[in-house]
């Protein structure tokens, strides 16, 4: 993956310019930047009833994602850019300005949900492009070796107490499984075929024997399995202590995206998170 990923623009085998096109111009209208304007500012951060974090479209021209004065990636016509700092309400990881005069359409949080709620489709492809991204992060990490243990790590949680009742609720036919503490869940390198999210206790997650992850309830891990179901796992899912996790399959996994705005847009911010974590290790 190019520098354009880690600074947030989409571009590569799994991304569809028609999908996203329908996207934004369901909830946003076009505009126009002139040449050398700033879209927005690395580090910064939405102000509550003062400014909200946008993510855009660019439909026309070219814009060059930078930090500090050095360009990381450019972004052409058809491509987002700037999409992870409105699904995990995180600083902005560069600055955008427009390299020519262009021509994008803007969302901001509040418009990005009222169009996942017409078009569910366009966060599995977010979610892909995500994965993406998060594989080819593990990759440089190991081959620079740069995966270190880190014993103060937070917990790291993506389904709120409600939403994770209503969850099990949803998959009654399917209930919730135990594992003792010190039980693999999922082992790095093998096929999957269900994603999970935590409903008691603790799971660490490693790569290549190393701690990057801790989840407690509420945590979610796997769904990287159901979205690229030719690829391997990339983590063990080992049980830190005794814990219940309630087991999703893609059908299920699918049609939650389908039917529940909220879901699609939790798993996006989980993810967002994730790649946003193992990427300022590189």
């Amino acid at each position: 993956m190019n520098p354009q990923g880690q600074a947030g623009s989409t571009a590569d085998a799994t991304y569809d310019p028609a999908v996203a096109l329908q996207f934004f111009k369901s909830a946003g209208k076009p505009v126009n930047i002139a040449e050398g304007e700033k879209i927005f500012e690395e580090n910064e951060r939405a102000i509550p009833l003062l400014r909200r974090q946008k993510m855009y479209l660019l439909l026309k021209g070219e814009v060059s994602l930078m930090s500090g004065l050095k360009t990381i990636g450019r972004v052409r016509p058809g491509e987002v850019f700037g999409e992870m700092a409105v699904i995990s309400d995180a600083p902005r990881s560069a600055s955008a300005v427009a390299k020519t005069a262009s021509r994008v359409i803007a969302l901001d949080d509040r418009e990005f949900e009222a169009a996942l709620g017409r078009h569910p489709e366009f966060a599995l492809m977010l979610m892909s492009v995500m994965i993406f991204r998060l594989r080819n992060t593990i990759a440089q990490l190991k081959n620079r070796d740069a995966l270190s243990e880190d014993a103060g790590l937070k917990e790291s949680v993506a389904f709120d107490p409600q939403v994770l009742a209503d969850l099990v609720q949803g998959l009654a036919d399917d209930p919730p499984i135990f594992y003792q503490a010190g039980a693999s869940i999922v082992t790095e390198g093998q096929k999957g075929l269900r994603m999970y999210a935590i409903v008691e206790g603790r799971v660490r997650i490693s790569i290549g024997g190393r701690l990057v992850e801790r989840l407690g309830p509420g945590g979610a891990f796997g769904e990287a399995a159901l979205l690229d179901v030719s690829a391997t796992r990339i983590a063990d899912a080992t049980a830190e202590t005794d814990c219940t996790v309630q087991a999703i399959s893609r059908n299920a996994f699918l049609a939650l995206v389908k039917v529940s705005p909220n879901f699609g847009a939790t798993m996006l911010a989980s993810l967002a998170s994730r790649v946003r974590f193992l990427t300022a290790r590189l």
